[in-house]
Formats: structure tokens, C-alpha cells, sequence
């Protein structure tokens, strides 16, 4: 009897140490910043906020003046070009500066996924697009080595490009369970 005692102890701790702990310290290995601003923009332009805070903490990990190597800025990492080019569509007309600024970046970066969810019917296909551009993402459609019907990536022909498919994927599903679930 006392071990059949000992044994529901432990469960217990072992299950409130899944649902509560293991949680709260993802959460803190994960952050979640700027929740009103993600989920307007998830409703505005059809997305899950889960796929936005994902490719947040893929392209930037929250650091919301950074600059990459290849000059895209903040949060989502949108490069100026880019952003001058979403800007026509709006009729906005915003300084460059204004890419660091957390807002912007994130209802910019929200935007152009939405523009390649109008674009590229599949999310692999449209991440893919996010991280080496519309057009490339195009040509790979169009050649049967990595695309068996124009609309899938059967193979992303770019190891960066790939993997930063999964980071996010990944992510989403974190941020799924741990904030918008």
C-alpha cells in the first residue's frame, strides 16, 4: 500500500511539473512580445499569430533594431527594398528608420505574408518565399527536381532555405501551445 502511495506522489509531481513548470520556463526560453500588434495583424490579414511571433523568433529573436548581414532590419527582417515596394501597395509613405520600429515591422512583415498566402497556396512554399524571395521560389515550382506540381516544394534546393522552413514550423507549434492555444 505505501508504495502504491509513493508512486501516486511521484505521478503527481511528475504531472504538475509537466503542466505547470515545463511551461512557464518554455515561456521564458520563448518570449512573447507585442500580442496586441501580432494578433490585429493575424486578423487583419488572415494569418495565425502563432506564424507571426514563429518567424519573429526565427528571423530576429525579438531584437527589434537588428540588421542582417543582407540589410534587412527588425523584427521580421524586411529589407528596405521590400518595404519600399509593400509601401506602393498601401499608398503609405514611411521613412526607412521606421523598420526598427516594432509596430511597423510587424504590420509590414504581416502584409507581405499575406501577399505570398496570395500568391503561394502552401505554407512550406510561402515561407520558402519569405526567406529566398517570390520569384526564386517560382522558378523552383517550375522545375519537376523540386516541385511535382507547381504548387509544393518537394525540395527546398537552398540548406539555409530549408532549415529556416523548419525553425518556424517549429516555432509556430510553440507558440501555439504556449501562448495561443
Amino acid at each position: 500500500m505505501k508504495t502504491l502511495l509513493k508512486l501516486i506522489v511521484v505521478l503527481a509531481v511528475v504531472i504538475a511539473l509537466g503542466v505547470f513548470v515545463v511551461p512557464m520556463v518554455a515561456r521564458q526560453l520563448l518570449p512573447l512580445s507585442y500580442e496586441e500588434t501580432i494578433e490585429a495583424c493575424a486578423q487583419e490579414y488572415d494569418l495565425q499569430p502563432e506564424l507571426i511571433a514563429g518567424v519573429i523568433q526565427a528571423e530576429s529573436s525579438w531584437r527589434e533594431t537588428v540588421v542582417s548581414s543582407a540589410g534587412a532590419v527588425g523584427l521580421m527582417q524586411l529589407t528596405p527594398e521590400t518595404f519600399t515596394w509593400l509601401q506602393s501597395k498601401t499608398g503609405e509613405n514611411y521613412e526607412e528608420s521606421a523598420l526598427k520600429t516594432p509596430e511597423v515591422n510587424i504590420r509590414y512583415g504581416s502584409y507581405y505574408l499575406s501577399y505570398l498566402k496570395g500568391r503561394f497556396s502552401d505554407e512550406k512554399t510561402r515561407l520558402a518565399a519569405y526567406n529566398a524571395g517570390p520569384n526564386r521560389v517560382q522558378d523552383w515550382l517550375e522545375n519537376p527536381e523540386y516541385s511535382d506540381d507547381g504548387v509544393t516544394l518537394k525540395k527546398i534546393p537552398i540548406a539555409e532555405t530549408e532549415k529556416y522552413v523548419d525553425r518556424i514550423e517549429f516555432y509556430q507549434k510553440l507558440y501555439r501551445y504556449l501562448y495561443f492555444s
